[in-house]
């Protein structure tokens, strides 16, 4: 489907990544079922006076903390090497803005990673997501629209990166979570339900809001 390659320094430290990414990953399968189906289907289910006023996703937030990796160089390539694996996209690096010394945290200590995707690459992992990954989940039940924040923004949380099918188990030297933020236009928390799973989101039956 796609490829990345990654580039180690002379310390083996990690440094660049080239993405090089095939017609087919980017075939855009989800976002035309958006704008063929979802649009039409949430026309009718809301009566929108117009079509502007149909919720869309606007972006995909994906962000990890490092916890032990700040202190640890090797911990901190891995995270940057298995987010871009999982997104397509570089992550960046955030740190922290003031120490605080009951966490042993420094001022500019790297806490965490984070990468956001929008159009092609939002729609690209999201279809993947829902897809491939989330029906990797043992016992897997349906994600719990508890996640959305009543404005129509929805948050998980993934406790181990295995479930992405470009993770090697073999590679994995550590289990580790990431946090997802899918934000949309919705301005109710019911829209946002009803945009995600027009496309396709397998929410826990027995927790779905009433429409």
């Amino acid at each position: 489907m796609y490829a990345i390659e990654c580039r180690w320094n002379k310390s083996k430290s990690f440094e660049k990544v080239n993405i090089k990414i095939s017609k087919n990953f980017m075939s855009q399968t989800l976002r035309i079922y958006y704008k063929e189906k979802v649009i039409a289907l949430l026309l009718e289910q809301f009566k929108y006076q117009n079509i502007h006023e149909v919720p869309k996703i606007t972006k995909i937030t994906i962000n990890r903390g490092l916890g032990e990796a700040s202190k640890n160089n090797k911990a901190l390539d891995v995270s940057l090497q298995e987010l871009t694996l999982i997104t397509g996209q570089q992550p960046i690096i955030t740190k922290a803005r003031k120490s605080v010394a009951g966490f042993k945290i420094r001022d500019g200590m790297p806490v965490g990673i984070a990468v956001t995707l929008r159009k092609q690459l939002m729609y690209a992992f999201l279809e993947r997501f829902i897809h491939l990954a989330l029906p990797r989940i043992r016992d897997f039940k349906g994600v719990s629209v508890k996640g959305f924040d009543g404005r129509g923004n929805y948050n998980i949380g993934i406790r181990e990166q295995l479930i992405f099918p470009e993770i090697e188990y073999d590679k994995v030297d550590q289990i580790r979570g990431m946090d997802i933020s899918i934000t949309t236009t919705a301005k109710t928390q019911q829209e946002g339900v009803a945009l995600l799973k027009a496309l396709g989101m397998p929410f826990n039956d027995n927790q779905l809001i009433t429409q």
